[in-house]
């Protein structure tokens, strides 16, 4: 089986009144080879996460390792069901960001799709920037990546 096409780079895109994002050209094929059904989430409410449905029913599976009543595992559970849905890809390239996520990440109008390799994240573009200018690089940060060769 073909390996799955890594997501890189940042792509502008837009979302529409009905709140639908047309997924940017540099991602779409990416995506279509993976199938024509997403998770579309967030864990904290500031950006929404896509989700190819394989990759998500690999988070699930780990999920499931855990126990019901693990603590970890409810609060995780709880944030991806309250912002998260299942969604489809419609001949136009467009998903739909479920209205609550869509609110508390305020996603309309312009926004940025961000690669992150296994899954893309769409930020609101002002708190994008916000978010990079108040968390730079600190020596944590280049302590992992120095570990990674990087």
């Amino acid at each position: 089986m073909k390996e799955p096409e890594k997501f890189r780079g940042n792509h502008p895109a837009t979302v529409d009144v009905k709140g639908r994002l047309k997924i940017p050209a540099a991602f779409l094929s990416g995506l279509r080879e993976q199938g024509s059904k997403f998770y579309v989430t967030s864990q904290k409410g500031d950006s929404a996460r896509i989700y190819t449905m394989r990759k998500w029913e690999e988070i699930e599976s780990r999920l499931m390792r855990a126990g019901t009543y693990n603590k970890q595992r409810q609060k995780f559970l709880a944030r991806a069901n309250y912002f998260g849905q299942e969604v489809g890809i419609d001949s136009q390239g467009r998903v739909l960001i479920p209205a609550v996520l869509r609110a508390a990440a305020q996603l309309s109008g312009e926004v940025n799709v961000m690669g992150e390799l296994e899954f893309l994240t769409i930020w609101n573009r002002a708190r994008f920037l916000e978010n990079l200018n108040n968390e730079p690089p600190n020596v944590e940060d280049d302590k992992f990546l120095e570990e990674l060769g990087i």
